[in-house]
């Protein structure tokens, strides 16, 4: 950003002395933004040149004044060159700074990302779930690993970020650090948002991602098969843990909640809905949208199984819901059993939710997208994408339909 400055001075004469002179005052106008400073000397209201800036006529006395004038106004061209000489922005900032004799501090990216961690540590189970504080962990060591191997320092410049250091620490991300695309492009938004806060705060004029893309590659989602939840809904297991786990993983499989939001529901979830039939109310901890959701048959068993749970009475939850790490290393044991040959997660009962139980029987988008608390309908489309048993479905009605249409002028033609 190119800095546009001007400098003007004037005569303040609201605050004339009891001898009838008034104040010069120094006005530098940065990028819009005006700094003003005295010049410690007085004039003759009457001798001044509003229209000049400077002391009318020739004499003595003002050839010496408008000399001073004139040196500062030098002074501060040479503020301007020491500041770019130091490789430092001239912004407004930077020059009121050194005009005023104050100590400029610069602004290093470890530390800003550090406290902007330790807020989101400070908001973590109410704002923030505990995976996006990790991801932000390990997005600020990628960073200082990337700013060692790049540029042998342990901390930057704010001011010193620009479009190359993006595009280098991307290819840092992918290179070094192995990540694949998806995983680099998460880590460079977490990065980004650091930048935005620099941004917001004056800290920085420029973007530094200006110009830059990348784009996330869609992945395959993974899901249950209508015959691979009949076979886990009917095994029963010799221990009680994975029984347990089966069944909150089925819970989510028939409502569609992440594993955050099955954990925290209680029975003042429950209530009776507009069709007079029992839903869920709740809000979504990832995005705080509403997500209501109305009971299927299967959630409603695994409710009242589990309402004398000790766990559930104790805690005043509506299911004994186990920490994350336990259900996902279960739910590995409970796949092997089942004879199911997917990398089972918990998180995968939401993605079953979506396709299996909901859209391939027909259930609107746009109401399977309002139960999974999205905010974007184009994220629910991605599911509906990778339906071609749905496809075939479909098609196989309307295949059906059309040869029934045929069948009448078939028999025509034979009696002809």
């Amino acid at each position: 950003m190119q800095t546009k400055i001007s400098i003007l001075f004037y005569a303040k004469r609201a605050k004339s002395t009891s001898d009838g002179l008034v104040p010069i005052y120094l006005r530098v106008t940065v990028n819009g933004q005006r700094i003003e400073q005295s010049t410690k000397r007085y004039v003759d209201p009457i001798k001044w040149s509003t229209e000049q800036g400077k002391m009318k006529g020739n004499s003595e006395e003002a050839r010496a004044l408008n000399t001073y004038l004139d040196i500062l106004k030098a002074k501060v061209y040479d503020i301007q060159k020491e500041i770019i000489h130091d490789g430092q922005e001239a912004n407004f900032e930077n020059i009121r700074n050194k005009m005023l004799g104050i100590e400029t501090r610069n602004r290093m990216l470890v530390p800003i990302f550090e406290d902007h961690n330790k807020k989101v540590e400070a908001l973590l189970n109410d704002e923030f779930a505990p995976g996006t504080l990790e991801r932000y962990k390990t997005s600020l060591k990628h960073t200082v690993d990337f700013l060692q191997w790049k540029y042998k320092v342990s901390d930057i410049d704010i001011t010193k970020i620009d479009h190359s250091f993006v595009t280098e620490y991307e290819f840092y991300l992918r290179s070094v650090k192995k990540c694949a695309n998806n995983t680099a492009v998460k880590y460079i938004k977490n990065f980004g948002k650091i930048i935005r806060i620099c941004i917001a705060n004056g800290w920085i004029d420029k973007n530094p991602f200006v110009n830059y893309k990348s784009k996330v590659k869609e992945v395959e989602r993974v899901f249950l098969v209508e015959e691979e939840l009949q076979t886990m809904a009917d095994k029963e297991f010799q221990i009680e843990r994975l029984n347990q786990v089966k069944d909150i993983f089925l819970f989510s499989c028939f409502t569609g909640l992440a594993y955050i939001d099955v954990k925290k529901l209680t029975k003042n979830n429950i209530n009776i809905g507009i069709d007079g039939e029992r839903w869920i109310f709740t809000n979504r901890q990832k995005t705080d949208t509403k997500s209501n959701i109305p009971l299927l048959p299967m959630a409603e068993e695994i409710i009242a199984k589990y309402k004398d749970h000790p766990q559930c009475i104790n805690e005043g939850k509506l299911l004994p819901v186990l920490s994350n790490q336990k259900m996902n290393g279960y739910l590995k044991e409970v796949a092997d059993l089942c004879g199911i040959q997917k990398e089972l997660t918990f998180h995968i009962a939401r993605h079953t939710f979506a396709t299996t139980v909901t859209l391939t029987n027909g259930v609107p988008i746009e109401s399977v997208s309002k139960m999974l608390g999205h905010k974007n309908l184009r994220t629910t489309q991605h599911y509906a994408k990778i339906l071609d048993r749905k496809v075939s479905d479909d098609m196989k009605l309307l295949r059906d339909k059309l040869n029934l249409k045929q069948q009448p002028a078939k028999l025509v033609n034979v009696a002809g």
